[in-house]
């Protein structure tokens, strides 16, 4: 909608992120999409604070993403279930952000990720306004499209190119490659909380897999002990062969 046109409508100014609804109000999450959004953020963390040294960067989690001005309001955003804006800053003003505004931040996201709960039609739905797809590609034109099907465990990657969004192919690993990130996007089986899943998740360019938080410590926990062990197998064999393991 044109400035000329506001004016029309005696409208003084476009309205920002505190002034528009954040939720539509209606209920259409699983017990699934929660985990699954936390998993992807906390494990992508680090390659983000690599890409962007000064922290200027967001993600947002079953956020509205405001690309028109309609009535209503919710008509005129699309809440993709996670999604990443690099060089913008954290916070807005030192608000939170109820929702991402296009007319008020300019950054359109680099990447967005539904999570499909039925078959996809929706997220694939290419109808001109009110598709997701064609908002995606079209409206906001974010460069990397994903849409992870919980009920065959697989996800589409598609990639914005001369304005039109082409599907990539699984590289060798199976994964696919966000370029613009240094990472890859794959399906891990394995348990994440207290639930063995198919899960979303991220692995770096080599094809390592990003950690969490609670797996990094594991892990080290981990490594600590097998030392430990290795450590008293060794004392153990000196004392073994009459050596005081401290003289060696």
């Amino acid at each position: 909608m044109t400035i000329a046109k506001l004016s029309e409508l005696g409208i003084t100014h476009l309205p920002d992120h505190t002034e528009l609804p954040e939720s539509d109000g209606t209920f259409v999450k699983n017990f699934q999409e929660h985990p699954q959004s936390t998993l992807l953020t906390d494990s992508v963390q680090s390659v983000l604070q690599q890409i962007h040294p000064d922290k200027q960067y967001c993600i947002g989690q079953d956020c509205g993403i405001y690309w028109r001005l309609t009535e209503p309001p919710e008509r005129g955003a699309s809440a993709p279930d996670w999604f990443y804006v690099p060089n913008v800053a954290p916070m807005l003003n030192g608000q939170f952000r109820r929702s991402y505004v296009l007319w008020q931040e300019y950054v359109a996201p680099l990447i967005v990720l539904e999570f499909a709960s039925g078959n996809g039609s929706q997220e694939r739905d290419n109808t001109p306004i009110t598709g997701k797809f064609w908002v995606y590609e079209q409206a906001i034109r974010v460069p990397f499209y994903g849409i992870y099907e919980f009920s065959k465990a697989a996800v589409e990657v598609y990639h914005l190119v001369d304005g039109r969004y082409q599907q990539l192919t699984a590289n060798e690993r199976g994964h696919y490659e966000i370029s613009l990130m240094g990472v890859e996007l794959g399906i891990w089986q394995g348990e994440y909380g207290n639930t063995t899943a198919p899960w979303l998740r991220w692995w770096d360019a080599q094809g390592n897999l990003l950690l969490t938080g609670e797996e990094k410590s594991q892990l080290l926990t981990s490594q600590l002990e097998q030392e430990q062990q290795k450590n008293q197998r060794l004392a153990e064999r000196l004392r073994q062969l009459g050596i005081n393991a401290d003289e060696v």
